[in-house]
C-alpha cells in the first residue's frame, strides 16, 4: 500500500462503477487517493491481482482492508467513515434503496452503459467503431428498467430529489452516462418522476466534481 494514504481507490477513470465509488467517497467528504488500473490490460499488474483476483474495478483499500464489488464498497464507506449517513433508518426506505442498487446492477448497467453510452458516446469519442443496432437494443431494453425506476421515484421513498441515499449514488452515474446519448436523454424524458429526480441530482457538486468526462482524444 502506498505511503501517506489511508483510503485508496483503485479504478479505471471511465468505469461507471469507479465513478460510483468516487462519488460516494466525495459525497461523504472522505480524503482518498485514486490509483489508476487498466482492467483491459493483457498483462494485469500482479500487485493489483492480489487485491482483486479477477482484475476488475474498483477496489477499495482502507488501512490495509481490501474490498471489491461496488455496492459492498459504498455500504462499507457509509458504515465506517464519517459524514452524513446515506442509508435510511426506515426499513422500507432502506429496502427500496437496496432494490434500486440491484436494479441498476442487474438490469440497468448493460443497456444504459454498455450498449447506449458505450456505442453512442464513448466509442465514437475514442475513435472506435460503434454499432447502431447495439444502441437500439439498449434503448429497447432500457424501457423496462426505466419503468421500474419511474415507479420507485414516483413512490417517493427514495430517488425523491431531496434525501440523498446510496441509491442516488449508485444510479446517478449510470443515468449520467445514458443521458449523454441524445437518444438516451430523450428516452429518459418519458419518465416524469425519474426525469425530475435526474434534473435535480445532475448538478449535485459531488457528482459534477467526480465526473470523469469523455476521453482526452476528443477535440
Amino acid at each position: 500500500m502506498p505511503e501517506g494514504a489511508s483510503v485508496l481507490l483503485y479504478g479505471y477513470r471511465y468505469s461507471v462503477y469507479t465513478w460510483i465509488a468516487r462519488f460516494i467517497l466525495t459525497e461523504k467528504a472522505i480524503d482518498f487517493r485514486e490509483i489508476a488500473v487498466d482492467p483491459f490490460s493483457s498483462e494485469p499488474d500482479p500487485r493489483y491481482l492480489k487485491l482483486q483476483p479477477s482484475g476488475r474495478v474498483p477496489t477499495l483499500d482502507h488501512n490495509g482492508f481490501a474490498l471489491y464489488e461496488t455496492a459492498a464498497i459504498t455500504r462499507y464507506c457509509d458504515a465506517v467513515m464519517p459524514g452524513r449517513p446515506l442509508t435510511p433508518t426506515d426499513p422500507k426506505r432502506a429496502a427500496r434503496m437496496a432494490q434500486v442498487i440491484a436494479i441498476a446492477d442487474h438490469e440497468g448497467y448493460v443497456p444504459l452503459v454498455r450498449q447506449v453510452f458505450a456505442h453512442a458516446v464513448f466509442r465514437p469519442a475514442e475513435g472506435l467503431s460503434a454499432d447502431a443496432d447495439t444502441v437500439q437494443q439498449g434503448l429497447t431494453t432500457a424501457k423496462t428498467v426505466l419503468s421500474a425506476l419511474e415507479a420507485i421515484a414516483a413512490e417517493g421513498l427514495v430517488l425523491d430529489g431531496e434525501t440523498f441515499t446510496l441509491a442516488d449514488g449508485h444510479l446517478a452515474p449510470m443515468i449520467a452516462y445514458f443521458a449523454q446519448a441524445p437518444a438516451g436523454l430523450t428516452a429518459l424524458q418519458d419518465y416524469p418522476s425519474l426525469f425530475a429526480w435526474w434534473e435535480q441530482i445532475k448538478t449535485r457538486p459531488s457528482l459534477v466534481k467526480t465526473d470523469p468526462s469523455l476521453p482526452d482524444q476528443l477535440p
